[in-house]
């Protein structure tokens, strides 16, 4: 991999703040994310801003099929220098959140394994639209993200970091931190530390329709309200005291509960106990 200082020297680049822009410059730590990933044969790697290459070098290498979106223009240039007569490789300038991954998707049963170093901005909405929108095509998720966020995404119940993006993170998936990265392995270095991820998304959702979309207003509710106790966090809900006072007993929830203490399984049974 040429130096990274050379290439922006050649295509007069400088990294932009505004974009969120911090490139990975330790192959040490480059080297434990490629053994993490694990792109089945048949699957498509879909890496996310493929920057200048540093991880696209490696993904190259797993002999599957390999699209990189990057929406900078002068890093898409390095990437078509570099990459551009690659087979089996594929770059799209695009925005990820307005691309149409679906039409990425290989032939059922394979699926899609994303993998990247994005910007920070984009890690909530990224993982929440991958999640929800794509389960059905996306295999795992791989991300380098901001450490607070991971720790989120791992948080248990009734600790601090615990909320709305661990429920549903847990809901769909399968969460594991791979290895935190410390700010010094980015140029530029970058305020905080980040951490880099895998979600391995469920094929199978125990919920569905009207009991799925309860879950996820009870979660809003509870983390909108994380102090109250419980029956007044499910005020919301718009249902009498005495139906949310019976969901709770017949699934032994205690009415006195700060709601930011139960788990997935405790709001899924909640979720199931309004039904009739």
């Amino acid at each position: 991999m040429e130096s990274i200082s050379a290439l922006f020297e050649e295509f007069s680049y400088r990294p932009r703040k505004s974009m969120g822009q911090n490139f990975l410059t330790d192959n040490n730590i480059v080297e434990k994310i490629d053994k993490a990933i694990d792109c089945p044969p048949g699957d498509v790697l879909l890496e996310v801003g493929g920057g200048y290459g540093v991880l696209t070098e490696r993904l190259a290498k797993k002999d599957r099929l390999l699209t990189v979106v990057e929406m900078d223009h002068k890093l898409f240039a390095m990437l078509e220098r570099k990459f551009g007569q690659t087979p089996g490789m594929a770059l799209i300038k695009a925005d990820i959140m307005k691309l149409d991954i679906v039409s990425l998707a290989p032939p059922p049963p394979a699926l899609i394994t994303v993998a990247g170093n994005i910007p920070y901005y984009l890690t909530t909405p990224l993982i929440i639209k991958l999640l929800t929108e794509h389960q059905a095509i996306v295999r795992k998720i791989y991300l380098m993200i901001q450490k607070e966020v991971a720790d989120r995404l791992v948080a248990k119940p009734g600790s601090k970091a615990y909320g709305a993006l661990t429920v549903c993170a847990a809901y769909y998936s399968h969460v594991r931190k791979v290895v935190d990265v410390p700010a010094r392995c980015f140029r530029p270095a970058p305020k905080v530390d980040s951490a880099f991820i895998e979600l391995e998304l469920k094929r199978d959702l125990p919920l569905s329709g009207a009991t799925e979309k309860r879950l996820f207003a009870i979660s809003r509710g509870i983390f909108q309200s994380r102090r109250k106790v419980i029956t007044n966090s499910l005020k919301f809900l718009g249902k009498p005291a005495e139906e949310v006072l019976a969901a709770l007993a017949k699934v032994n929830i205690d009415p006195q509960i700060r709601g930011e203490q139960l788990g997935l399984e405790k709001m899924m049974e909640l979720a199931k106990a309004f039904d009739i």
